[in-house]
């Protein structure tokens, strides 16, 4: 079928071209009674703008983008991003935009193309996630003068509006549980080192088992898919000083360290501890059910897109401090076994 124009419309109404577009755009030069009447016809035949047009007008795009540096086929098994995107598109979809939505393999790729959506006006604003310490991307963004949120800790931000949460205080709270426990050696499942997120959770966990004098503590680096959560698990405990606690940085790799302690007869939590970070249903249906850091994921995209709305519609935003995560304990966790003469 063919597009509905400007020009049906005009038909429709019998009046010019110039006063259907005056008529559309709110503009003064016909009466309120023929805006009216000229705005649902649009509505019947189902006009809709063309976007280019709208671009090469000047007008909004109506649209925001994200990009991530992340495998595509790991968005469709990582809980986390499902759900902050269902926030942000909760938040975007109220005041019909649209979300752009790019994975890249870099971060400078990433960076590009947000040079080329905003040269082509397709997005009038950016969301950040996965911050890294002297980030191109926010650079690139500050450079352009694109409004755009970052999810991720201020002190990396540069003058980017932020989003965030205190890392350091769930882990500090977890660690404190698991000692609390009688845990002596406790260990970390991180994901990618680069991430401002995921150093700032490493300098924490360090920081709270040297303060309550633990026996040892560990930290490994993955790249937050479940194989290589298992790969780690496999290592830890089967090293001479194997930890009887150990803390994942998502709830697919703390199922697939799980997976990989069972197979080694490991019994958890009699033997082996797990604590997931990002609580989701996947957390809640294994047996025994993890002990997870839960904080509301879908408000926390939302936070994000209504700070950016608000950015692209001229007003001034302050960093924006969200919920903490904080601790839900299940089956998961339990006392160390007892130590062996």
């Amino acid at each position: 079928m063919k597009r509905p124009t400007i020009a049906d419309i005009a038909r429709r109404a019998g009046v010019s071209k110039v006063a259907v577009s005056y008529a559309l755009n709110d503009r003064p030069g016909v009466s309120e009674a023929r805006r009216a009447a000229i705005k649902a016809i649009a509505e019947e035949i189902g006009w809709r703008p063309n976007s280019a047009a709208r671009a090469l007008s000047g007008a909004r795009a109506h649209s925001v983008g994200l990009t991530l540096c992340r495998p595509a086929r790991i968005l469709g098994v990582e809980p986390f991003f499902m759900e902050l995107i269902s926030g942000i598109e909760g938040e975007l979809a109220d005041r019909s935009y649209a979300l752009m939505l790019q994975v890249a393999a870099t971060p400078e790729q990433e960076a590009e193309v947000h040079r080329r959506w905003w040269g082509e006006r397709r997005v009038d604003g950016a969301i950040l996630v996965d911050l890294r310490f002297d980030d191109p991307r926010v650079t690139a963004l500050e450079e352009l003068g694109l409004p755009a949120v970052v999810v991720g800790h201020p002190s990396q931000a540069g003058s980017l509006t932020p989003v965030w949460s205190d890392d350091a205080a769930a882990v500090r709270e977890t660690v404190e549980y698991l000692a609390a426990l009688g845990h002596r050696r406790v260990a970390r499942v991180a994901g990618l080192p680069e991430l401002v997120h995921t150093v700032l959770r490493d300098q924490a966990f360090t920081a709270v088992c040297e303060e309550l004098g633990l026996e040892w503590h560990a930290v490994m680096h993955t790249d937050y898919t479940g194989g290589e959560g298992a790969r780690a698990t496999r290592r830890l405990v089967g090293s001479p000083t194997r930890p009887t606690a150990i803390v994942y940085d998502n709830d697919i790799m703390a199922v697939a360290g799980m997976s990989a302690a069972q197979e080694m007869r490991l019994d958890v939590p009699r033997d082996l501890s797990i604590v997931a970070w990002d609580d989701s249903p996947l957390s809640q249906i294994v047996r025994p059910a993890l002990s997870a850091l839960t904080r509301d994921i879908p408000a926390y995209g939302a936070h994000a897109a209504r700070a950016l709305l608000a950015l692209i519609g001229g007003e001034l935003v302050e960093g924006v401090r969200d919920e903490d995560a904080r601790l839900m304990p299940r089956g998961s966790t339990a006392p160390p076994p007892p130590v062996r003469p």
